[in-house]
């Protein structure tokens, strides 16, 4: 597993980004998907608490096979832009727990849909080495237009001129999430996992278990 200094300013955050970001991987280095990860981190505004999960399941079964998860103080201020720094401290402890190394990971937060082309999913994805999508549920950057309302309807989403991720209709006339690329994991690709992942809800079932599992830590907290 790579590595960085994480206390650090955020012209310095800035500047890791855009070296970090020459080796993200955007064509498909996976090979058979059997175990897949959810990622996410929860706090309550005015503590410095985090608490994150990394929630394995069964990709065929979607049964949750394994839970990892930390709880550790925030040392990098909320700046819109530089969540990963904040957040991936934590997440990197619970990941370390784990007994297996998952074969995907589905972040709640961004890839490449993002200003520097370096979301959380991105920065976790090249840290940990494991094919990564990002997966949220609102834009940070870009435009596009609305999918058509049935199930697995798409657009992409630009910026600027490029595209960086896609808008997808998970559920029929509920709001799409925004899918992007993290690493070792084409758009494509990314669109398809992330479809195939969400079969009964908006948000990849592997997100909702991590979302859940960080919750529960909070209010046990």
């Amino acid at each position: 597993m790579r590595t960085h200094r994480w206390d650090v300013s955020v012209a310095e955050a800035r500047a890791l980004q855009e070296d970090l970001r020459e080796r993200v991987e955007t064509a498909d280095r996976l090979g058979p998907v059997r175990r897949v990860a959810g990622v996410d981190v929860s706090w309550d505004r005015g503590r410095p608490d985090l608490f994150a999960a990394v929630v394995v399941l069964d990709a065929d079964t979607l049964d949750v096979v394994e839970i990892a998860s930390a709880r550790r103080r925030a040392e990098f201020p909320y700046v819109p832009g530089y969540l990963s720094f904040r957040e991936l401290p934590a997440v990197l402890q619970a990941w370390e727990r784990l007994r297996e190394r998952p074969d995907l990971l589905l972040c709640d937060g961004h890839g490449r849909a993002h200003p520097r082309r370096f979301g959380l999913a991105c920065h976790l994805g090249v840290l940990v080495d494991v094919p990564a999508i990002g997966c949220a549920k609102s834009r940070l950057c870009g435009t596009y237009r609305e999918p058509g309302p049935r199930r697995g309807a798409s657009t992409r989403l630009l910026d600027h001129g490029e595209v960086i991720g896609r808008v997808l209709r998970t559920r029929p006339g509920v709001k799409p999430i925004f899918v992007s690329t993290g690493h070792r994991v084409s758009l494509d690709s990314a669109r398809r996992h992330a479809l195939r992942l969400s079969p009964r809800y908006r948000v990849p079932e592997p997100i909702r278990a991590a979302h859940a599992e960080v919750n529960r830590l909070r209010r046990c907290g």
